[in-house]
């Protein structure tokens, strides 16, 4: 049957057609980085607006002033003597946290009764600002770390625990079947199967356990830096406010912005680009 000219024809390539170079707006636009880098700048600039037009310093201090006085902090050691201390008790109260929330869930997920023990514990406990134990923290563990530690493991435990375990239980039952059809043990199952599966939630849990210590610990450190004279970021941001010096005191809370901004976005940015967008469990 001879060919139909029709249908069979070579196309040829096309000549005529030219790459065309982003623009620099759309070259910011397509990245995530600078997107948030103009944002940012965005709201430092709405900010020294509002402020010179308020123009009352004792109120609200201009970005311009609060960053003259954030590296007059820096260069005298105050701010980094102050983050040093309480990123060192947010590293100790967070890793307790996690390592409780691990037990509690490897519990609830061996046994019913350990379910329905996280289950309650989560119900009582989880709805309790932490800061609110404090005063009972300083009954029991005295003035010192300790006190501070324990509402941060308090902060962080129950909502990693409850969201690792969801993430657990929300994993489909095609990954569990493949994984009992090669045979993996216990240990492999949930190293290979349950924890890539829920990884989505045990990493929100990670983040809100997180935000919730951050700012649990700046709060107790108000309180607890009012009786020991001393402490980390919360304790110089009440420092400065009891000495009218608001620049300071602004200068106090942009660095605890900036330790947050960096945490989520180098920390667990990079996490979440390496493990559940590379396996293309999230857009």
């Amino acid at each position: 049957m001879p060919e139909r000219p029709e249908i069979f024809h070579d196309i040829a390539p096309r000549t005529d057609v030219v790459a065309q170079p982003l623009s620099t707006w759309q070259r910011i636009y397509a990245s995530a980085a600078a997107r948030k880098a103009v944002l940012l700048v965005v709201l430092a600039l709405v900010w020294e607006v509002y402020a010179r037009r308020l123009n009352n310093p004792l109120l609200f201090p201009s970005f311009s002033s609060t960053v003259s006085a954030l590296f007059e902090s820096l260069s005298s050691g105050e701010i980094p003597r102050a983050a040093g201390y309480t990123l060192l008790l947010l590293i100790k109260g967070y890793s307790a946290g996690l390592l409780l929330a691990g037990l509690l869930t490897a519990l609830a997920a061996a046994t019913r009764w350990g379910s329905d023990l996280l289950e309650i514990l989560t119900s009582m406990f989880n709805p309790l600002p932490s800061i609110a134990l404090l005063p009972l923290a300083l009954i029991w563990f005295g003035l010192g770390d300790g006190s501070i530690i324990f509402v941060l493991v308090h902060a962080v435990v129950w909502v990693v625990a409850l969201n690792t375990f969801a993430g657990f239980r929300a994993v489909s039952p095609t990954l569990r079947m493949v994984g009992q059809n090669y045979g993996l043990s216990r240990p492999g199952y949930i190293a290979r199967i349950l924890i890539p599966g829920a990884f989505p939630s045990i990493l929100t849990g990670l983040k809100v356990g997180w935000a919730f210590c951050w700012r649990t610990l700046i709060a107790a450190e108000l309180v607890f830096g009012v009786s020991s004279g001393s402490g980390g970021l919360g304790w110089f941001i009440f420092e400065r406010k009891n000495q009218l010096l608001i620049p300071d005191v602004f200068a106090g809370l942009l660095t605890v912005i900036v330790f947050g901004l960096l945490v989520e976005n180098l920390i667990f940015g990079t996490i979440e680009r390496r493990t559940v967008r590379r396996w293309g469990m999230q857009n």
